[in-house]
């Protein structure tokens, strides 16, 4: 197994290898009605060949050190559940922000929540951040309840925070430091 994958009581997150394009894309155009609202970049078509593509720009936020992207596998089964990260870092204020989704055959069993305190050890460990931004669209109870059950303050409501379907958004900010 890769030296840099995390693990989380029954869930490994490691970095996307190629081979897992086909089971990504499978598994975002499962989810797509529930988390194409939030997430525009899901669709009921979403490719392989796209998912090669965020792939990529995963190893060059790596590289860049500007990102820690991971798919999120069943440790058991190693099929896979979701993906996640550590993105926006800023290692000049040591800060960055933390997505994350489930597959929707797999919502309902605490798994973004494990990933959350996963990712979190992972900021405040080894990159030595101090600070941890959780950015929900208002409305995304779902994953607003995530952030809390993970232990993210709720800071506020930010205005125009995000864009959802190319428009501004509300967004809740929660926070996660050491």
């Amino acid at each position: 197994m890769d030296d840099s994958a995390l693990h989380a009581d029954g869930l490994v997150l490691r970095p996307f290898e190629d081979a897992d394009a086909a089971g990504f894309a499978a598994a975002v155009r499962e989810s797509a009605a529930g988390m194409q609202r939030w997430m525009p970049w899901c669709s009921v078509d979403y490719s392989a060949e796209q998912a090669l593509q965020w792939f990529q720009a995963c190893r060059d936020g790596l590289r860049a050190a500007t990102a820690c992207e991971y798919g999120v596998f069943d440790q058991r089964t190693a099929g896979f559940v979701g993906g996640a990260g550590l993105n926006a870092i800023r290692h000049d204020h040591r800060f960055c922000n933390l997505g994350y989704w489930v597959r929707q055959s797999r919502q309902g069993e605490g798994i973004a929540t494990r990933v959350v305190q996963a990712l979190a050890a992972q900021a405040f460990g080894p990159l030595q951040l101090q600070r941890v931004e959780i950015v929900v669209a208002v409305g995304n109870l779902a994953s607003e309840r995530v952030a809390v059950k993970s232990g993210a303050l709720r800071e506020g409501v930010a205005r125009n925070r995000l864009v959802v379907d190319d428009r501004p958004a509300p967004a809740h900010v929660f926070s996660l430091v050491p």
